[in-house]
């Protein structure tokens, strides 16, 4: 009695065993876009292939089993699902005994539970069902600040991938220099478990600064990101904000000595386009010479002088100089010469003589008309003789 209670128990010990090692085969694991086999054996071989049915079906996540492949009447199906279409084969000589499959390039929707079904004339031979799990490695994480890099405030850095299989783990690091070296975080960082994704960093200060490492992982593989923290202080905002609006004032500053100047040099040069064109009245008045113009026949006279005329003054002690005139002739005529008297003296000629008894004696006036008025002042200080008028 005892000794078959004890046989019993070992049988049951051995089956529950051998159940579990099934169960563990029945699951398989692959990464996305590897290739994976499908184990089925069965107890038919090629002496009944007559009458061979193989069929692998597919439990997945939507309702109902999918066919895979078939082999059926001595032909080959394996386009029958769209989603594995070109990607699903026997793996072996499934005639003699193996119906084993393959499938490329796997996809996260070849995960689920595969069925492979033999039968022979009537007689079936069932597989266990494998499970199987396509894991997909985290996609790249994107890593980002929370608040504002200034000394003193708390921030949080946040690092998520968008992609992979769960559950998607996360580790931080801090990058000490540029060979990656990891180093001990800040004493005012911290990581709370229950969302490892973020780091958590207070009272922010030059210890903070330095390049983090966000790593994302599953069992299919890992990925990571970087950010840099730059610890800015409140002063140096201020630094900026100065430097920029002194840059704004001196190109102010500038473009107006720049418009000034311009402005300058034309009223300059409006200046000077206007200044020749004046007749200034308080001019000094120029050297007057009467000059003779002899004609080749020597019927005519000639009354050359030279005066110069100097400014008149209101002052009643100004003494003028003596000058001399000389009058020429043709052949006939003597050269006669005559000083000049004093202008306050010569009371008997002050209208002096006229441009057409000039004109008689064979004399050509030539006059600047600026000076008309120191010209007629000349002649009338000029002694002409009696016979000389007359004529």
């Amino acid at each position: 009695m005892n000794w078959s209670s004890f046989v019993v128990t070992f049988v049951l010990v051995l089956g529950c065993a051998g159940l579990r090692t099934v169960a563990s085969e029945s699951e398989i694991k692959k990464v996305e876009e590897q290739d994976v086999i499908l184990p089925c054996r069965h107890r038919f071989d090629h002496s009944v292939s007559g009458n061979l049915d193989i069929e692998w079906l597919l439990q997945d996540s939507e309702p109902g089993q999918k066919v895979v492949i078939t082999y059926s009447g001595r032909t080959v199906y394996n386009n029958v699902s769209d989603k594995q279409k070109g990607r699903v084969s026997f793996a072996a000589d499934y005639l003699t005994g193996d119906a084993s499959i393959k499938i490329t390039s796997l996809q996260s929707t070849d995960s689920g539970l595969y069925t492979c079904k033999v039968k022979n004339e009537g007689v079936y031979d069932l597989k266990s069902p494998i499970n199987l799990i396509v894991l997909v490695k985290p996609s790249k994480p994107k890593c980002r600040i929370q608040g504002k890099l200034l000394q003193g405030n708390d921030i949080k850095l946040q690092c998520k991938s968008e992609k992979g299989t769960n559950p998607i783990q996360y580790r931080w690091e801090w990058v000490s220099d540029a060979n990656g070296h990891q180093a001990k975080f800040p004493s005012s960082s911290h990581i709370d478990s229950s969302i490892p994704e973020v780091l958590m960093m207070k009272n922010l200060s030059q210890e903070s600064t330095g390049l983090y490492r966000c790593i994302a992982f599953n069992e299919a593989g890992e990925d990571s990101c970087h950010i840099r923290v730059t610890i800015m202080q409140v002063k140096d905002s201020g630094v900026v904000a100065g430097a920029i609006i002194g840059v704004i004032v001196g190109l102010l500053l500038i473009f107006f000595i720049v418009w000034f100047m311009l402005q300058t040099k034309k009223k300059h040069k409006h200046e000077e386009v206007e200044i020749p064109n004046e007749i200034r009245e308080d001019a000094e008045a120029p050297k007057v010479k009467l000059v003779n113009t002899h004609s080749s026949s020597g019927t005519g006279s000639t009354l050359s002088g030279s005066c110069s005329v100097k400014s008149i003054r209101n002052d009643s002690t100004y003494y003028q100089q003596p000058r001399t005139v000389t009058l020429s002739a043709d052949e006939v005529r003597p050269h006669i010469a005559y000083a000049q008297v004093p202008a306050k003296e010569a009371t008997s000629n002050q209208n002096g003589p006229s441009h057409a008894n000039i004109k008689r004696m064979g004399a050509v006036p030539v006059m600047i008309p600026a000076q008309t008025r120191a010209f007629q002042t000349v002649l009338d200080n000029l002694p002409f003789p009696d016979s000389a008028m007359s004529k």
